[in-house]
């Protein structure tokens, strides 16, 4: 099927892999000039495996060009208390340790943040952004986690979202990473400035989901997590 270009829309179950191949290889277009270093195929999988396990609590949000590329990602996941989010494996942080005095209601993750090198359009990264923090822009009590590289850090601030550093930074995919936390009073004004990019339809039509074959289904407990 031939999209219309920068079509935004929810990402099907059976292009997870797609999906991860695209977020892998934005990473190190990137941060490593081009180059995939040998054996990149062992990250791509793992974050399939990883949203694979995630798939019942997560929506995962793409554009696409006109010949149905991936353009740019991104993915929200409601925290079950029982998964292991990228934050505990990788910075050794308890969410509900620093989740402050609020009043909690749900906790967020938001990942898989990927935008093609050669796209300069401020739109789709807003676009991308506005799906993302939807959930959880509908409640008070609600907070996000993320993994920042430092420089999309500072255009999140500079787009009126406000994120909280939680932990020390990192050296991670080469570049430096950071811990952070987003609330309900830290994103609703972004929300609320730019939510009239997106439409109801895509923010809620129900994704198409498919049967997980046994090969990707596994314990939530014992997986080790690796790619943010």
């Amino acid at each position: 099927m031939i999209l219309i270009e920068n079509h935004l829309e929810r990402l099907r179950t059976n292009e997870i892999k797609n999906l991860s191949e695209f977020v892998v290889r934005e990473n190190f277009k990137h941060h490593t000039n081009n180059i995939l270093p040998t054996g990149y195929e062992n990250d791509v999988m793992e974050i399939y495996l990883e949203e694979m396990n995630y798939i019942n609590n997560s929506e995962i949000f793409v554009t696409r060009d006109s010949s149905g590329n991936i353009l740019g990602s991104i993915r929200v996941l409601k925290w079950d208390y029982v998964s292991t989010l990228p934050l505990q494996k990788i910075f050794d942080i308890n969410p509900l340790s620093v989740i402050g005095d609020i009043q909690l209601n749900d906790i967020w993750h938001i990942g898989r943040f990927a935008i093609n090198k050669e796209v300069s359009d401020v739109n789709l990264f807003k676009k991308l952004m506005v799906c993302a923090i939807s959930p959880i822009c509908k409640h008070k009590g609600n907070i996000a986690f993320a993994e920042c590289d430092s420089k999309l850090l500072r255009v999140l601030r500079l787009l009126g979202i406000k994120a909280n550093v939680i932990g020390e930074s990192i050296d991670y995919l080469g570049s430096e990473t950071i811990p952070v936390s987003m609330s309900y009073d830290g994103l609703i004004e972004f929300y609320n400035a730019n939510k009239g990019l997106v439409s109801n339809e895509v923010l809620n039509q129900s994704p198409e989901k498919t049967e997980l074959p046994e090969s990707v289904v596994f314990s939530t407990l014992s997986y080790n997590y690796s790619l943010v």
